[in-house]
């Protein structure tokens, strides 16, 4: 293992101990859907596959795409899922750049079921990210990566916001979502964080983004709108098809834009990526 720190408890094994990966097996450009389901999805448009592996709710897949090694590995639900997924890929890759990929319920009237929300910054709702940073400590996406996802859905032709998330410990009563048994504490909650500019929920992104930042990664969030909350409507199955299908692909593109700009930015001798050093060419 590459901590053997004792306090980290776990076999002694090349292999991770939740997502079963182990050195070599996993690309530096990945895309972590929540729902393992999606992953296989992810499989079917990549022009070749390498690996594949499948532990508890960590499914994932390498493979190449357009000349691009990239990975993809399902989180499950949740900031702690999240917290294990990131902790074990940062034991095998040290500089990953990361993309989430997931659904969301948005708080805006003018966001259509189906649009693409794509984060700058998430409200940091949930605890998990607590045992790591001060309670003020921001969950910012990486600019490099709101740009490339901006570029990929707009390529694509998928219709995309940019905004501030919140990301809630829970889906009901976090989310302030009525439970006719349950009473909840902040049954206004949704209607407070649209006041405060708040585009959407969903229950990872802040630490997938806390997290790449102390770890000096490239990291940012895309979720397609699944529920309206301020008309309290779901998509239907049809329309959830094509919806997961643009968000997938929106995060695939944005991974080879990502790549091509890191290039970019190498043999421009660059210590950051700038708009100027962005090539006509650069395509999902």
């Amino acid at each position: 293992m590459p901590d053997t720190d004792r306090r980290v408890a776990l076999p002694t094994t090349d292999r991770q101990y939740h997502i079963d990966l182990a050195p070599g097996e996993l690309a530096d450009h990945i895309l972590l859907p929540g729902d393992p389901a999606r992953v296989e999805r992810i499989a079917g448009m990549l022009d070749t596959v390498e690996v594949r592996r499948s532990h508890r709710e960590f499914v994932s897949v390498t493979g190449m795409l357009g000349g691009l090694r990239l990975s993809a590995i399902s989180t499950g639900i949740g900031t702690d899922n999240m917290e294990i997924a990131v902790a074990e890929i940062l034991a095998l890759v040290s500089r990953p750049t990361l993309i989430r990929i997931g659904s969301c319920g948005v708080l805006r009237e003018d966001i259509a079921l189906g649009e693409l929300v794509i984060t700058s910054a998430a409200v940091r709702l949930e605890t998990t990210t607590s045992w790591y940073v001060h309670e003020g400590y921001p969950a910012a996406a990486d600019y490099r990566v709101v740009a490339a996802l901006v570029e990929a859905a707009a390529q694509l032709g998928r219709r995309a916001h940019v905004g501030l998330t919140a990301t809630a410990p829970g889906f009901y009563g976090a989310q302030g979502r009525p439970i006719p048994q349950l009473p909840i504490r902040y049954p206004d909650l949704a209607d407070q964080m649209a006041a405060q500019g708040v585009v959407n929920f969903e229950m990872e992104a802040s630490a997938l983004l806390v997290l790449a930042q102390l770890a000096g990664c490239q990291a940012g969030v895309v979720c397609t709108a699944f529920a309206q909350r301020a008309e309290g409507v779901f998509l239907d199955a049809a329309g959830r098809a094509d919806a997961e299908r643009g968000c997938i692909e929106t995060g695939l593109g944005a991974l080879r834009i990502l790549a091509q700009m890191q290039a970019q930015t190498r043999a421009a001798g660059a210590t950051h990526w700038r708009p100027s050093l962005w090539s006509p060419g650069m395509a999902p």
